[in-house]
């Protein structure tokens, strides 16, 4: 049964964790701003690229780009899959939603899969699905530490295609929604092929002046398709981890509140038990002075 000190115990406990949530809470709120920040700065950036690919499209009269077939013999290490997940919890569904959607995309590709993780908890979500991780990856703590990271894995990207040209490559990871929560996505990363081209010629030219190339052509070229791809994994990571940090904060949001709920209740248990502790106190000495009345009257 509860005592007033054991009530007054658990609140201060409880104040203690909901300082602990507030600070959580506080620190996911900053993450998303400097994340979504960085998406839409990313924004301008991968413009000025289409830009350019379209320009070089047009100025070199490319009509469309032929994708190698991948042989069936090669066809069994054809999926490279890059998951984009969390290496902390308290994130509520992240990591589940994650793993759920690469397993059901994965299992719908022919061929052998390979899984580069960025995140350990995704990682064994994904282990206990029978998908083991070739390469595992720590979650950046910090923008600046999104550049090393992104870095790392486009050259092991192009290595690895260079050894295995059949080898195709996905990113998946989490998109934030334009009002809240987040969705798990997919997309083609590597080869480049002819899709990829109409998705990027949908970036209309501003002008009506034919666009030129100054320099040699094919440094050019490289030059635009690695600030693409650059980008493209930079906005996957930095998209992964603001959704990541909302679903943290939502996560706290609930604690809070369900924190304060608690609180409420100890509260009023604590001020009810008191408030009965006080009434028999009273009991007790009115008791015992009808009792002296009593004896004094005899007397």
């Amino acid at each position: 049964m509860d005592t007033l000190e054991n009530l007054r115990s658990k609140t201060e406990g409880a104040k203690d964790l909901k300082s602990v949530v507030s600070a959580m809470k506080a620190m996911a709120g900053s993450n998303i701003v400097q994340y979504e920040t960085a998406v839409s700065s990313l924004a301008d950036y991968y413009y000025t690229i289409a830009l350019g690919i379209v320009a070089y499209f047009k100025a070199e009269g490319i009509e469309g780009i032929s994708e190698k077939a991948v042989s069936e013999k090669n066809s069994e290490d054809a999926i490279c899959a890059i998951v984009f997940g969390s290496d902390q919890g308290l994130v509520a569904q992240f990591n589940d939603a994650m793993a759920n959607f690469v397993t059901t995309s994965l299992k719908a590709l022919p061929g052998k899969k390979e899984l580069w993780v960025v995140g350990e908890r995704v990682a064994l979500l994904l282990s206990d699905e029978g998908f083991a991780s070739a390469k595992l990856y720590p979650v950046p703590n910090d923008i600046n530490a999104v550049t090393p990271l992104v870095t790392e894995i486009l050259s092991q990207s192009q290595i690895k295609q260079q050894q295995h040209e059949g080898t195709r490559f996905y990113i998946f990871h989490n998109k934030p929604n334009a009002v809240s929560g987040y969705t798990p996505v997919m997309q083609r990363f590597l080869p480049l092929d002819e899709k990829w081209k109409e998705n990027v010629e949908k970036t209309e030219w501003p002008s009506k002046l034919l666009p030129q190339i100054a320099g040699t052509p094919k440094p050019t070229l490289i030059a635009l398709i690695n600030g693409y791809l650059f980008t493209s994994l930079f906005k996957a990571c930095v998209e992964s981890l603001a959704s990541e940090n909302a679903s943290r904060l939502e996560a706290m949001q609930r604690a809070d509140k369900n924190i304060s709920d608690l609180l409420d209740d100890l509260n009023t248990k604590y001020h009810r038990l008191r408030q009965s502790s006080i009434d028999e106190e009273l009991f007790d000495v009115v008791s015992g002075f009808e009792a002296l009345k009593k004896d004094s009257t005899k007397d």
